[in-house]
């Protein structure tokens, strides 16, 4: 296991200019993480090779590795123009993730509103969203690159969809980076989830929610799941998903690759972040 932070942990200092992503790989490093995985928020390395190099040479002289490039992308469209721009604009991030020497690549696959979620309007989208995945996968064969698919954005986020995804695109370097905590999102109980797909994953985020039942709006910083009860964010370790057993699936699974902590709480993000890794390869050490 190689314990580090994604970029997105750290999304608040990097949009207030406190840190840029060159002092935020310095600041993984001195807290410890082995890895950074690199979300383009709060910074663009589109049409912008000279920041994509100094990212990887950052990296090896801070001595961390750059586990995972995780990009956006949606391939629900309106036409079928607009379907083959999305599909070209995702290769050229993969273009991107072999400048930046990662080996793996997360790329988003739908959103679709809480209301459009169904199975039934999944089945319908799933060739298209499959012809993309396979498309990507067998561009980035030539930098040996694995694609992956997050458990993410409402519409395919319940483990089974990941698994449908992964079946129907079947390609050996098509995988997913597993979230533990984005079951939740759509009312799935994350333990149950994990032992379905870890056996899937090219790379772990460990994220963890404060949850509430949908009776009553806790009011600000909380968003609803897809059937109506109330997440926040925390630090992993203060919330309500067991991260004991979460660690202990994981671990008894023998996964051995990168684990990302993906904070997104309301605390002061360094703070949070620090926190969760140090929580993470505590209970890592004990389960």
């Amino acid at each position: 296991m190689k314990l580090g932070l994604s970029s997105y942990s750290l999304y608040s200092a990097l949009k207030s200019k406190e840190l840029d992503i060159l002092q935020a790989i310095e600041w993984i490093a001195e807290q410890g993480g082995e890895h950074i995985e690199i979300v383009p928020m709060g910074f663009s390395l589109d049409d912008n090779p000279s920041l994509t190099d100094e990212i990887r040479q950052k990296a090896e002289a801070v001595g961390i590795e750059i586990s995972n490039y995780a990009i956006g992308a949606n391939f629900i469209t309106s036409d079928e123009g607009q379907y083959e721009q999305e599909i070209e604009r995702v290769l050229k991030q993969v273009d991107i993730a072999n400048r930046l020497g990662v080996k793996r690549m997360r790329h988003d696959v739908a959103w679709r509103p809480i209301g459009e979620i169904s199975i039934q309007q999944f089945e319908e989208d799933l060739p298209k969203l499959a012809d993309a995945c396979k498309r990507i996968a067998d561009y980035a064969t030539a930098y040996d690159i694995t694609t992956s698919v997050e458990n993410h954005g409402y519409f395919v986020q319940a483990s089974d969809r990941v698994q449908t995804l992964l079946h129907h695109v079947n390609k050996a370097n098509f995988k997913t980076t597993l979230d533990t905590g984005n079951f939740l999102c759509v009312d799935e109980n994350p333990i149950s989830a994990i032992k379905k797909n870890i056996s899937d994953a090219s790379m772990v985020h460990i994220k963890d929610f404060y949850y509430r039942t949908g009776k009553q709006d806790p009011g600000e910083g909380w968003f609803q799941t897809a059937a109506g009860n109330y997440l926040r964010g925390s630090i992993v370790g203060h919330g309500d998903i067991d991260i004991y057993e979460v660690i202990k699936v994981i671990k008894n699974s023998h996964y051995d690759g990168y684990i990302s902590i993906e904070f997104e709480g309301m605390e002061e993000c360094k703070q949070g972040s620090r926190i969760s890794m140090d929580n993470v390869r505590r209970i890592w050490e004990q389960v």
